[in-house]
C-alpha cells in the first residue's frame, strides 16, 4: 500500500464513516503512552506530517519522529495508518462530523 499523506487522509475519511465504538476511560491499548505521545497520536490522526506536527508544537522534526516511533512501539502498530485506526477505535479521536 502506498504511504503518502493523500492515501492516509483517504483511508481516515473512509474509516470515519463507520460508527465509533462506545468507550469509557483510557483504552488499555493506550495506557502505556505518555501525555505527549497521546498528543502526537491525535495530531497524526488529524493527518498531519511530522513536519507539520513539529511546527505546531514548536519542536524539532527529529523529536516528533522519536515520539511517533515510541507510539508505534508501545501500541504494536506496524505504521502510522494502523496507529490512526487504533486512535479512532479507542475513541481517542472522533470523526469531524461528530465533534
Amino acid at each position: 500500500m502506498p504511504s503518502s499523506p493523500w492515501h492516509h487522509r483517504r483511508l481516515i475519511k473512509n474509516f470515519c464513516r463507520r460508527p465509533a465504538p462506545a468507550t469509557t476511560g483510557t483504552a488499555p491499548a493506550l495506557e502505556g503512552l505518555t501525555r505527549r505521545e497521546i498528543d502526537i497520536l491525535r495530531l497524526v490522526a488529524e493527518g498531519l506530517s511530522n513536519t507539520e506536527i513539529a511546527q505546531r508544537l514548536f519542536l524539532r522534526e527529529s523529536t516528533i519522529k522519536t515520539h511517533v516511533g515510541r507510539v508505534l512501539g508501545k501500541t504494536n502498530a506496524r505504521d502510522r495508518v494502523q496507529a490512526v485506526v487504533l486512535a479512532y477505535e479507542t475513541g481517542l479521536v472522533e470523526p469531524r462530523a461528530k465533534r
